[in-house]
């Protein structure tokens, strides 16, 4: 023991918060389960698609025999999970220790039944079979916002001896604490008592000595620690990286791994893990992920993925309007949203509309002050002034707010027929207010869309129609969104360059490809105190957007999809374009 005393010694740097001796993960998503049925089935210990085939049957969940299984099997399986189809069968995979019996042996489908347990098969738990045969799935996700690969993520946070410390992991060698790992797996023994899996880990208490949670102290010789069923797989791999620093992350064990880091104060695991969320959260068209996901950063304290939830929430809230998460949002997710000026609308009239929505929807459970707050966080001087005009009779909140809408809609009307030299003789004015600062509007005239199909230099307009000058688009937009500039016009030329024969027939010089220019066609001068803070959109197959760019000297280069900030499976985009002028 001496002679690895001073490698030990350095993980004395690594010193883990946490109380108690024992503890229960949770994932983050709180819905809560409906009541199971017979029959059901599920994919257990592998990504969104694929895993361990489970059948749920006399209240007790249960595996699947690979004898004879093929792609007929398979398809029933995901078609019953609503999933397209199925891609592949997988036998020998280890998902983790199964806890049940082996339900299904010899199973005869024709592929064509909508439930696994209308096909043919000898009977209910007759098998000879060992659950070194269960047999997994992979099912497809065409239509899925992102791919089904659950490929590793390696972390990598190693100091001097990394290799080492894993190997005296691994061979346990001179090991002297015991870790008890238990997990519930929802199912009940015969004499009604919860039935209970778990595994143990001989590690090393010199190390785990640091960490309050193990109680190494001297004397001691083990813990229990509780975990979820769903994590219980993923705790070897967290206990190692406490020794190495590395570990490898995929898709299904990020969650896990994520709270571990977090319950043991593994700041570095824990920021690391927490990015790469990043990459499932267009998978979830209802919303619900993104929600839980926020409500889980804000639990264990993770601003950077609390950011990332929140700034893709901005960039989709006109999607988020029309989910069924969106009477889900708590006040201060709501608010937090209603204050970014990367929130991408069609205009501000819009977001005052959804606002009344979303306060209507909720009734009586949010206070006046509440809508209040929500309300105040609109931009007036953003909206069009025709909308100013018309707000009294359109809005169903105009009434219950009367004073604080009539003092708005000034401020709107103000900012839309005065000049900002008049403006700035109010005292009430403060030219940095945000109020009059624009969000990413996406509606006529301040946005234009152009589309490339994958591995097609064919482009299309918003409408899905042929456009035969491939590459350009022109804006006509107001110099600012204020009344008084509408006669005022500038013209602007969009374009998406492939290569660098596109570029230099433009006369212009790009660093990479793809790469977009959007460039006044007017002189500017004469609006020395109007700033364009232009942004380039990425949309999705159309369906979300995945990134938002500046424009740096009329140019935004793309650098690579792989930069993107969510994913965009097969580089399938719509490009708007947005011009965005501001007072300075």
């Amino acid at each position: 023991m001496l002679v690895h005393r001073n490698l030990f010694t350095l993980w004395l740097l690594l010193l883990l918060h946490v109380s108690g001796s024992a503890f229960t993960f949770n994932r983050f998503d709180k819905k809560r389960h409906p009541v199971l049925q017979e029959g059901e089935v599920r994919l257990f210990g592998g990504g969104v698609a694929d895993g361990r085939v489970e059948i749920y049957h006399e209240g007790i969940w249960g595996t699947v025999c690979d004898d004879d299984w093929d792609m007929a099997e398979a398809q029933v399986v995901c078609r019953q999970l609503r999933f397209p189809g199925a891609k592949s069968v997988v036998t020998g995979k280890d998902y983790g220790k199964a806890s049940g019996p082996i339900w299904l042996d010899d199973l005869r489908c024709k592929g064509t039944e909508s439930y696994l347990s209308t096909c043919a098969f000898t009977s209910w738990g007759t098998t000879d079979c060992s659950h070194k045969e269960d047999v997994g799935v992979i099912c497809e996700q065409s239509g899925s916002n992102v791919s089904s690969s659950d490929s590793p993520h390696s972390l990598d946070h190693s100091i001097s001896l990394s290799d080492e410390r894993g190997l005296l992991f691994d061979s346990a060698n001179t090991c002297d604490f015991s870790i008890s790992v238990q997990s519930a797996t929802g199912n009940t023994e015969e004499d009604g008592t919860p039935e209970v899996s778990g595994f143990t880990i001989c590690a090393h208490k010199l190390i785990l000595s640091q960490f309050p949670l193990f109680n190494a102290s001297e004397g001691t010789t083990g813990v229990t620690v509780d975990v979820s069923h769903a994590c219980q797989p993923y705790f070897s791999s967290f206990i190692r990286y406490i020794y190495t620093r590395k570990v490898d992350v995929t898709f299904s064990s990020v969650q896990c791994l994520h709270w571990m880091a977090y319950k043991f104060g593994v700041k570095q695991l824990m920021e690391d893990a927490g990015r790469l969320f990043t990459k499932i959260l267009p998978e979830d068209a209802s919303f619900h992920t993104q929600v839980s996901l926020y409500e889980y950063a804000e639990e264990t304290g993770d601003f950077v993925l609390q950011e990332n939830c929140i700034q893709y929430l901005a960039w989709n809230y006109q999607n988020l309007t029309t989910s069924p998460a969106w009477t889900r949002l708590s006040v201060q997710l709501f608010g937090s949203l209603l204050l970014r000026s990367d929130l991408v609308v069609p205009d501000e009239y819009f977001l005052l509309q959804t606002v009344e929505s979303w306060i209507t929807e909720k009734g009586n459970s949010t206070s006046w002050e509440t809508q209040a707050d929500l309300l105040g966080r609109i931009r007036f001087p953003m909206i069009p002034a025709e909308a100013l005009y018309d707000l009294e009779s359109n809005s169903t909140l105009y009434s219950t707010h009367r004073n604080m809408y009539r003092e708005m809609v000034l401020k709107g009307f103000q900012f839309n027929v005065l000049l900002l030299s008049n403006l700035m003789s109010n005292p009430k004015f403060v030219r940095e207010d945000e109020d009059y600062r624009p969000r990413i509007y996406t509606a006529e005239p301040w946005s234009k869309a152009l589309t490339r199909l994958q591995n097609d230099n064919v482009y299309y307009n918003q409408y899905g129609q042929y456009d035969s000058t491939t590459t350009t688009r022109w804006l006509n937009t107001p110099v600012h969104n204020s009344l008084i500039f509408k006669s005022n016009k500038i013209r602007w030329e969009a374009n998406v360059f492939k290569n660098q024969y596109e570029c230099s027939n433009r006369g212009v010089r790009c660093e990479s490809f793809p790469s977009a220019r959007l460039a006044p066609q007017n002189s500017l001068t004469q609006w020395s105190n109007i700033l364009f803070r232009n942004r380039l959109l990425l949309m999705c197959q159309g369906k979300y957007i995945c990134q938002v760019q500046d424009f740096k000297n009329n140019m935004a280069t793309l650098n690579g999809t792989q930069l993107l900030t969510y994913p965009c499976p097969d580089d399938q985009f719509t490009y708007f374009f947005v011009v965005r002028p501001e007072y300075v």
